[in-house]
């Protein structure tokens, strides 16, 4: 029996506002959802996927949204937390009147929210989003922006490996270490680049066999197919595709002896973080690893600079390691301390501004005065 809309928003967290957005006219089925502006607006991408129905959408956005306050805070970023889903087809469905469409939903909250690029949407589109707001960002470079974030994330994770292998083996070394890649997309494919200049071992899988032709062809890795990759015996698994990889079916099967990449919700539930501490695997959080992306288009809020965008992601090694200090300190496991270390920063800030009700506070009004919040 299925939930309930309120139902379905109540069990998955505290969020601030959703708003359903339709146009008719253009075909426009979409929710945004903003889970928490305590440390400032909410950003979070723009999913457009071909959903099986409306309840899988919500709860795709419901725990996006969440997770981006998490990543933000845990970034040290002054961003609150939210997401956005298109309910369509990414191939056949995507038209300027769409995302057009789409940019005034966006312009209506007034910056409490900020959308971004994220899986089915490109920069293109942030482009014809532009065109109704100036609440968007990873626009094309012509008008300011960053462009693609996906080398950013991509580094950002390589970051993450780096950390995770220091952890795990004493160096952070990628020299003769294993991973295994799952998915290349955009944020893969750059991955597998980068590791290659480390001169890692890699195998990579992906449902496009044609994607896996071009990557191995370039880099010279290996290639399983992609029901096998979670299950290569390596030292490193790095899921960059779609979330929940680690689930009841999987975790059993799992040989690496450590998980780090970039897809979001890599856990199926919060237990199974538990259990892959109990198997001796040690668990990058997600958020912490894949914040580079968001660490590059704040950084675009500021005024945008490629460089101060690739420095910043080397931020992502030092936030892990605040993570697994956590996770020794309080005996706990890595997704349960990556959540204190987020929840805490949220916490603090959020008592400050309580202390302070009596100040005057404005909305932002332009996107630069984030930074200085």
């Amino acid at each position: 029996m299925s939930r309930g809309t309120f139902e379905l928003i109540s069990s998955h967290g505290d969020h601030e506002q959703v708003v359903y957005c339709h146009n008719k006219e253009v075909g426009l089925k979409a929710i945004i959802a903003i889970h928490n502006t305590t440390l400032g607006p909410a950003l979070g991408g723009t999913r457009m996927w071909n959903y099986r129905n409306e309840e899988e959408a919500l709860i795709d956005v419901l725990r996006l949204s969440k997770g981006m306050t998490y990543k933000a805070s845990a970034a040290g970023l002054n961003l609150g937390g939210g997401k956005a889903v298109i309910i369509g087809d990414p191939k056949t469905q995507k038209t300027e009147g769409l995302f057009r469409a789409f940019g005034r939903f966006v312009n209506s909250l007034n910056g409490r929210y900020i959308t971004a690029e994220d899986v089915g949407t490109t920069v293109r589109e942030m482009e014809y989003i532009f065109m109704e707001t100036a609440w968007v960002t990873g626009i094309p470079k012509a008008f300011g922006g960053s462009g693609d974030p996906s080398p950013y994330t991509a580094h950002g994770v390589l970051m993450g490996i780096k950390a995770t292998v220091k952890e795990k083996f004493g160096s952070d070394s990628l020299k003769g270490v294993r991973i295994a890649v799952q998915g290349l997309g955009n944020v893969g494919f750059h991955l597998v680049e980068y590791l290659a200049k480390e001169q890692a071992l890699i195998t990579v899988a992906d449902i496009d066999p044609e994607k896996v032709k071009t990557v191995t062809t370039r880099f010279g890795c290996a290639a399983v197919s992609a029901d096998d990759i979670a299950y290569v015996d390596c030292d490193v698994f790095a899921p960059c595709a779609m979330g929940a990889v680690i689930n009841d079916h999987s975790i059993q099967k799992i040989k690496a002896k450590a998980v780090c990449g970039g897809a979001n919700n890599q856990l199926a539930e919060a237990r199974h973080g538990d259990m892959l501490r109990e198997l001796g695997i040690l668990y990058a959080p997600d958020y912490v690893t894949n914040a580079g992306g968001l660490m590059n288009v704040f950084v675009e809020l500021e005024g945008y600079s490629p460089d101060r965008a690739l420095d910043k992601t080397v931020q992502v090694y030092d936030n892990l390691m605040r993570v697994f200090a956590i996770a020794k300190r309080d005996s706990v496991g890595t997704h349960t301390a990556a959540d204190r270390l987020a929840e805490e920063r949220i916490q603090t800030i959020g008592k400050l501004q309580q202390s302070h009700a009596g100040l005057s506070h404005r909305p932002f009004s332009t996107l630069k005065e984030i930074k200085n919040r």
